[in-house]
């Protein structure tokens, strides 16, 4: 996401390299890039015009440190203004009552019943809460089924009722059971509407009122840019909602919508589809977005992501296999798989400051650890419990059965002894110089 717009950003910066102070001129020429690279990602002209203006009256207005390369400080002060362009701090999702209520509304087409399923799964798994979904898109043909299928999936109760043809009854019910079954949310899927239709636009004012949402969220997809940001402005118009929720970021190279969503209809954006599995939910941060942008990675969200996928108990019993030198090819393949579950790879890749730069033209198919799976596989038992018994026999019946080269074998036995080595080292007293090989290795990897 946004790769065309941190480009962009990164050549308009590289003006002032060598430059020894800010001046007007240097300034003038990198704002006029940045500029560019904002009307480029969709972002509005006023809104592009009225934030270079603002870098520009910071930067001018700073006493720069002789310590400080005006290039760095002009990076930062980008970054604090693009944090601010998208709404400075992250805004939670307001969860009182009981039981909450969520409104869920937007055009057809622009994930509304997906992000519902998402939203179910992250509140039960990540806030412990117990949510119910409301089908009350009475008009898409199969709407109803598609939601009964994601929120199995998810593990989420589902309530809908076919014969009942009034969107409005079907939502006041939907509340009624969740009160009757104990469930804490109620998460309302309705039909996708145009602002223009008057009689669509009634209808879900009409089921905002009947049920009084402690929250309503409009969805809207990322990908439509600036039409994204215009559709948003004529919904809130109509329902006065409460957040946004862009879908499909992952697919956005431009980021116009998200940049230009805030100042717009000055509603915040609460979150962001990453992906098309119903794990792919983010709470949208501003200032992380802004590091991502400009390069800087996300480590933060990245250990969330972590955390999230590993247990401290496994974590600590891995340690020790690791301090004992038993650290082996079943250990190996756990890893890889709780790594799968964090998300998209090359949107993990992107997290990690200065990795998604310099591997921006590399592909990262979310099946890069396919092969590696595959030899695995293909060991024995004792294999992967033991890896020093892999001789040449037995790696070139691994290579067969695997469908690979032995030269492949070759190359994941040395990788998977290479990083065993390293986190021995890590574990025990070496880990500094450990760090230092692992950065040495980087450029290679």
């Amino acid at each position: 996401m946004f790769e065309n717009l941190s480009d962009k950003f990164d050549r308009a910066f590289k003006i002032l390299k060598g430059h020894g102070s800010i001046t007007e001129i240097n300034v003038a020429e990198t704002l006029k890039e940045v500029r560019r690279a904002l009307i480029d990602a969709d972002v509005n002209y006023k809104i592009a015009k009225d934030f270079t203006e603002r870098v520009k009256l910071k930067a001018l207005g700073e006493n720069v440190l002789s310590a400080v390369e005006p290039g760095q400080l002009m990076i930062k002060i980008t970054r604090d203004e693009l944090a601010e362009l998208m709404g400075s701090t992250n805004a939670e999702i307001n969860l009182s009552g009981n039981p909450s209520i969520i409104l869920i509304a937007g055009l057809q087409g622009s994930g509304k019943t997906t992000f519902s399923a998402k939203l179910a799964s992250y509140l039960k798994t990540r806030k412990n809460k117990k949510p119910l979904l409301v089908a009350c898109d009475i008009y898409r043909p199969a709407a109803i089924d598609q939601l009964h299928v994601v929120g199995e999936q998810v593990g989420v109760d589902v309530y809908s009722d076919k014969e009942n043809k009034d969107a409005v009854s079907l939502a006041q019910k939907g509340v009624a059971q969740a009160k009757a079954n104990g469930n804490d949310v109620v998460i309302i899927d309705t039909a996708g509407r145009l602002h223009v239709d008057e009689k669509m636009m009634a209808e879900i004012s009409a089921i905002k009122k009947s049920i009084n949402p402690t929250e309503s969220l409009f969805v809207v997809d990322a990908m439509t840019g600036q039409d994204a940001v215009n559709t948003a402005k004529a919904f809130n118009e109509q329902i006065n909602y409460d957040g946004v929720v862009l879908t499909k970021l992952d697919g956005d190279s431009r980021g116009g919508a998200a940049l230009s969503i805030k100042s717009i209809v000055n509603k915040p954006l609460k979150f962001i589809g990453t992906g098309e599995k119903l794990d792919a939910i983010d709470v949208f941060h501003p200032d992380r977005m802004a590091d991502r942008i400009l390069g800087m990675g996300d480590v933060v969200s990245l250990v969330e992501r972590a955390q999230q996928q590993f247990d401290e108990e496994e974590a600590r019993k891995m340690q020790k296999k690791i301090a004992k030198n038993q650290f082996n090819f079943d250990d190996f393949l756990k890893q890889i798989q709780q790594v799968k579950k964090m998300g998209n790879l090359k949107d993990l890749v992107g997290m990690i400051p200065g990795a998604g730069k310099a591997l921006k033209d590399v592909e990262i198919d979310d099946d890069a650890f396919k092969s590696i799976e595959i030899i695995i596989g293909s060991m024995t038992k004792e294999e992967r419990a033991y890896p020093p018994i892999i001789n040449g026999a037995r790696r070139k019946r691994i290579a067969a059965g695997s469908g690979t080269t032995v030269e492949d074998v070759n190359k994941l036995i040395k990788q998977f002894n290479d990083m065993s080595k390293m986190m021995k080292m890590m574990t025990g007293g070496g880990g500094r110089a450990a760090m230092q090989r692992m950065k040495g290795m980087m450029p290679n990897m």
